[in-house]
C-alpha cells in the first residue's frame, strides 16, 4: 500500500509552463472536437486510476455537472500541498499550472501510470475556463482555483465544512477523507462542443473497471431531470470483459486466462473463442485503450499461432507436415483482451494520443509469456485445447476453400485488371480522393441516379433486392453472391487476405437506399457487410450514408424537400391560412433525376452521415445481436425499442 508520506513536493519535477497548449490545443489532446472534449476527461480520470494503480485509491466518481462542468473525485493519496523546492510554490499549483510536471517523471511517485505523460492535469487546466481542486491530505482540507490555467489565488486550508463536494448531492461523498477531487469547465472558446457525451464517459469508464479489477467507479449524470447513477466494478477483471466481448455467442470453450510478470512488466491475457468468423481483440497499456495495437499486439498473434500448431502437431491432428494454421485462420472467432503494466518512464507509444505500443522488446515478452501460458493450458485442458484447434481447423479449411473460389474468379480477370461489372455506371475521375460511389437499391433508382448524377466524379452501382446477410458468411459464399462480387469488382480492393486499400478506387463510398423499413434493412446488410469483411474502408472514414427526403412540401410555386418528420411538423406550424400540398417519398424511384440530384446527390445541397466505429465493442455487440443466429436477443431487443420505432403502415 503506498502512503502519503511516501508521495510529497520532492517527487514532483518541472520541464516547462503552459503557455502553448492554448494556442495548439490539438498538439496535446489530439482535436478539439468533441473526441478531444472526452480526451480532457480522460486525463482526469486517468490520475485518479493512477492513484489505484499506486496501490493507494478505491473509489472513483465521475459526475457530469448541469453546468457542463465536470467533476472527477478519487480516495487516493491526494495531490502533495508542500512547496517545491526551487518554486516556492505549493507542489499542487505547480502540477495544475506548469506543463510536463508531475510524479510519473522518475520521481518515485509512479511506477504505472496512465495519464499523458504528466501534462494532463495542466492541459486541461489550460483548456478550462474555470477549475477548480481539493486535496485532502492528514486530515486537511486544500483548495485551489484557476482561470484558463492560472490561479486565482494560492493553495488554501479550508474547513472541510465549506468543501464543493458537499454541493454534490451524493451522501458517499462526505466520508472521503483523503484524496483528490478536480471540477473543470471545458472552454467554449477551445471545444467545438462541451457537452459530454454519456455513452462515451460510460465506455470509458467500464473499460477501466474491467482493466483495473476491485476498483469502483461511480458516475452520475445529473445533466437529466432526473438524473442518473450507475456504479462499477469488476472482481475478474480482463476475463469478466472477455465474457462481456463474447455475449450473446456460443463459445467454444471456458475463457484462458494468464498473467505473469517478467522485469517489471505485467503481462495479463483472456481469450475465449466463439463460433463465429469474427474477430474481437481489446489491447491496452497501463488503462490506455491501444486501438491501433501494437508489439504486445503482435507478440500475443504470434504466440496464439505457434502454440496450437506445435499442439496440433504434437497430438497428430494435421494429416500431413504440409498442413498449419495460420494467423487468420486463429483470428475467426476470437475474442481477447490483453493488458501489460510497465513502468511509465519506459513506455513508447506512437502517437500523442498513444494509439499504439512501439517498444519492441516488449513483443518477444508477451510472445514468450502467452506461448507458455498457453501450453499449460493445453496440457491441463486437453478437451478444451481440441475444441480450439478444431475451431481453428474449421477455420483453415474455409480460408483454403474461399481462396479457390476468389482465384477461379481471379482467373476469369473479375477482381484484378479484368473488367467491370456491367451494371456500374462508372465516372471519368480516376483520383479515388474525389471519386464517389453510390450504391442503390433497385434498378429503377439506379436508372434515376445514373441520369441524375455528375458523371464526372460520381459512379452508380444498382442494387439488385436484399444482399446476403455476412454475419456469419465466408468469402467463399460471399464470392459468389452476384451482387456482392459486383460490389467488389467494382471497390478494386480486393478482399480477404489479399485486400489492398490503396487499390480501393472510390473515397466516397455512399449507401443510398429508400427512407422506409425495407431500405433501412438493406443498409444494415450492407453495413454488415463492411463492417465485419471490409473494415479498413470503415476504419479510413471512407464509408457513408446518402439521406434522401421523406417529403416535397409545396406552397404554389414554393417547395421544400423535407428530411424529418420534426422538420415538417414545424413548417405546417408556420402554414396556416396557406393552401399547400404535401407529397411523401415512398422510394427513391419516385423521384426523377433532378429531383434526386437536387436533394440526395448534390454535394452542395446533400446531406450525408458519415460512418465511424467509435466504440468496437458496442458494435460488435449490436451487429451480432440484430445479423446474428441467437434470437432471444434480438427479440429483448426489439420489445425494449418498439416504442421508439418510426413505422411507415
Amino acid at each position: 500500500m503506498a502512503k502519503q508520506q511516501d508521495y510529497t513536493a520532492k517527487n514532483i519535477q518541472v520541464l516547462e509552463g503552459l503557455e502553448p497548449v492554448r494556442k495548439r490545443p490539438a498538439m496535446y489532446i489530439g482535436s478539439t472536437d468533441v473526441i478531444g472534449l472526452h480526451e480532457c476527461l480522460r486525463e482526469i480520470i486517468d490520475n485518479s486510476v493512477d492513484e489505484s494503480l499506486a496501490g493507494s485509491a478505491k473509489n472513483i466518481w465521475v459526475i457530469l455537472n448541469k453546468d457542463n462542468s465536470a467533476t472527477v473525485i478519487d480516495d487516493g493519496r491526494g495531490i502533495p500541498v508542500d512547496t517545491v523546492a526551487g518554486y516556492k510554490k505549493s507542489a499542487l499549483e505547480i502540477v495544475m499550472t506548469k506543463l510536463h510536471a508531475g510524479g510519473k517523471f522518475g520521481g518515485g511517485a509512479y511506477k504505472v501510470s496512465g495519464g499523458l505523460h504528466g501534462v494532463g492535469s495542466s492541459v486541461v487546466n489550460a483548456l478550462s475556463t474555470k477549475m477548480w481542486v481539493e486535496v485532502r491530505r492528514e486530515g486537511k482540507l486544500h483548495r485551489q482555483e484557476y482561470e484558463k490555467g492560472k490561479p486565482k489565488s494560492d493553495v488554501a486550508q479550508m474547513k472541510f465544512s465549506d468543501s464543493y463536494l458537499l454541493d454534490h448531492d451524493i451522501p458517499m461523498l462526505g466520508n472521503v477523507t483523503s484524496g483528490t477531487a478536480v471540477t473543470f469547465y471545458p472552454d467554449d472558446k477551445i471545444f467545438q462542443t462541451i457537452e459530454f457525451d454519456d455513452h462515451m464517459v460510460m465506455k470509458m469508464i467500464r473499460e477501466r473497471a474491467y482493466i483495473v479489477s476491485k476498483l469502483y467507479f461511480h458516475f452520475y449524470d445529473m445533466r437529466p431531470e432526473t438524473p442518473k447513477e450507475t456504479h462499477l466494478y469488476f472482481e475478474g477483471g480482463i476475463i469478466s470483459l472477455v465474457k462481456k466481448l463474447n455475449e450473446n455467442k456460443e463459445t467454444v470453450h471456458t475463457p484462458v486466462y494468464i498473467k505473469k510478470e517478467v522485469d517489471d512488466v505485467l503481462v495479463e491475457v483472456a481469450l475465449q473463442f466463439n463460433d463465429g468468423i469474427a474477430e474481437n481483440l481489446e489491447s491496452f497499456v497501463n488503462v490506455i485503450n491501444t486501438v491501433n495495437g501494437g508489439t504486445h499486439v503482435t507478440g500475443f498473434r504470434m504466440a496464439l499461432t505457434r502454440a496450437i500448431n506445435d499442439y496440433g502437431k504434437k497430438i497428430g491432428a494435421f494429416k500431413s507436415e504440409n498442413d498449419s494454421i495460420t494467423g487468420d485462420d486463429t483470428r475467426e472467432g476470437l475474442s481477447a483482451v490483453i493488458a501489460i503494466r510497465m513502468e511509465q518512464n519506459n513506455i513508447q507509444f506512437e502517437g500523442q494520443t498513444k494509439g499504439k505500443l512501439g517498444n519492441s522488446e516488449i513483443q518477444p515478452l508477451v510472445q514468450a509469456i502467452v506461448k507458455e501460458g498457453l501450453e499449460t493450458f493445453f496440457e491441463e485442458n486437453p478437451s478444451e485445447a481440441r475444441s480450439i484447434l478444431n475451431k481453428c481447423y474449421l477455420a483453415a479449411k474455409a480460408r483454403l476453400a474461399a481462396r479457390a473460389a476468389k482465384d477461379a474468379i481471379l482467373r476469369k480477370g473479375a477482381f484484378e485488371g479484368g473488367s467491370l461489372p456491367g451494371k456500374l455506371a462508372d465516372c471519368q475521375e480516376k483520383d479515388p480522393s474525389i471519386s464517389e460511389l453510390y450504391i442503390v437499391e433497385g434498378d429503377s433508382a439506379g436508372g434515376s441516379a445514373k441520369q441524375g448524377r455528375d458523371r464526372k466524379f460520381q459512379a452508380i452501382l444498382p442494387l439488385g433486392g436484399k444482399i446476403l446477410n455476412t454475419e456469419r458468411a465466408r468469402l467463399d459464399k460471399i464470392v459468389e453472391f452476384e451482387s456482392l462480387k459486383d460490389m467488389i469488382i467494382a471497390l478494386g480492393m480486393g478482399i480477404g487476405d489479399s485486400t489492398n486499400i490503396e487499390k480501393l478506387r472510390y473515397h466516397r463510398i455512399i449507401i443510398m437506399t429508400d427512407a422506409d423499413v425495407d431500405g433501412e434493412h438493406i443498409a444494415t446488410l450492407l453495413l454488415t457487410f463492411f463492417y465485419r469483411h471490409m473494415r479498413t474502408i470503415v476504419d479510413a472514414g471512407y464509408l457513408y450514408l446518402a439521406k434522401p427526403p421523406l417529403y416535397k412540401l409545396s406552397f404554389g410555386k414554393e417547395e421544400h424537400y423535407i428530411y424529418s418528420d420534426d422538420e415538417k411538423d414545424i413548417l405546417l406550424k408556420g402554414s396556416a391560412g396557406k393552401n399547400y400540398s404535401i407529397q411523401r417519398y415512398k422510394g427513391l424511384g419516385e423521384m426523377n433525376p433532378e429531383q434526386l440530384w437536387e436533394t440526395t446527390m448534390n454535394p452542395k445541397n446533400r446531406i450525408l452521415i458519415k460512418i465511424n466505429v467509435a466504440d468496437a465493442e458496442e458494435a460488435d455487440a449490436v451487429f451480432t445481436m440484430l445479423m446474428g443466429e441467437e434470437v432471444p436477443p434480438r427479440k429483448h431487443f426489439i420489445q425494449e425499442n418498439a416504442k421508439l420505432a418510426n413505422l411507415d403502415i
